[in-house]
């Protein structure tokens, strides 16, 4: 299983949110490429980028830090955040970037979801962020009636390449993940799921081994890895592919503590 740090842009610095909420931020770092420097440093596979501006006004705010990111590192990117047209999608490849990740447009624009996926083969993702089961849009500022199973199932369809699904109750709060929301995911979809949101121990990405063979492929980490709570490359060696076939199918919290 992937383990993906994740770096969230405000303003150009490296922050996260509680819940999504933007008044509830925390700057980490004030300078983002450094810290790409040291996810890929310390064993990093991808990086994770959100562009929290982007989100928030529709279109990407953040590029010159994204470009400056890609250059710095010789890992893949994928960037989310704003992205609601073939423009932005494009300037993004332009620069480097590996996957685009697309929110709001899989709700209210599904026909470019398919464009883009046609255009750009095995570089589309779709991210689902989810409140109580229904998706949430436009930087998590808005709440929509339609279920997150029921968008994944639609985007598959579509072809996008991977399903990254938040639980935004969890995001920040280092409550670890939702295993019940993604089990159901799991079981309604054929293509790789990545989770996000409340990651706080290992022990919660030693938790997520058990659906890596229901195709949960990745988890984005990243609260925890700024407070501490989470090392990358411990996390890196206990969750590597394969290992999720040496953990004992009854493993629980008391057994990993």
């Amino acid at each position: 299983m992937d383990v993906i740090p994740a770096i969230d842009l405000l303003d150009g610095r490296c922050v996260r949110l509680y819940q999504g909420d933007y008044q509830q931020s925390q700057v980490y770092n004030e300078n983002p490429v450094e810290v790409a420097r040291q996810w890929a440093a310390e064993g990093a596979t991808r990086l994770h980028l959100v562009d929290l501006d982007g989100a928030k006004q529709g279109k990407p705010v953040n590029l010159g830090t994204i470009e400056a990111i890609v250059k710095a590192i010789s890992i893949p990117v994928q960037v989310g955040g704003g992205l609601r047209d073939r423009p932005s999608v494009a300037e993004l490849f332009n620069l480097g970037v590996e996957r685009a990740i697309l929110g709001t447009v899989a709700v209210e624009n599904p026909s470019l979801v398919e464009e883009l996926c046609r255009a750009f083969p095995g570089q589309i993702a779709v991210g689902i962020d989810a409140r109580n089961g229904k998706v949430a849009t436009r930087g998590w500022l808005e709440t929509s009636e339609v279920l997150a199973t029921s968008l994944a199932q639609e985007m598959a369809k579509l072809g996008v390449a991977a399903i990254i699904y938040t639980d935004i109750h969890r995001d920040g709060t280092l409550s670890g993940p939702n295993h019940e929301a993604l089990r159901e995911l799991a079981n309604h979809l054929s293509i790789p799921i990545i989770a996000s949101g409340g990651v706080s121990s290992l022990t919660d990405l030693l938790g997520l081994l058990a659906l890596e063979p229901l195709g949960v492929t990745g988890v984005i980490v990243g609260k925890a890895l700024y407070t501490g709570d989470v090392n990358l490359s411990e996390a890196l060696r206990a969750i590597g592919p394969g290992r999720w076939q040496d953990i004992p199918p009854d493993l629980g919290t008391s057994a990993l503590a």
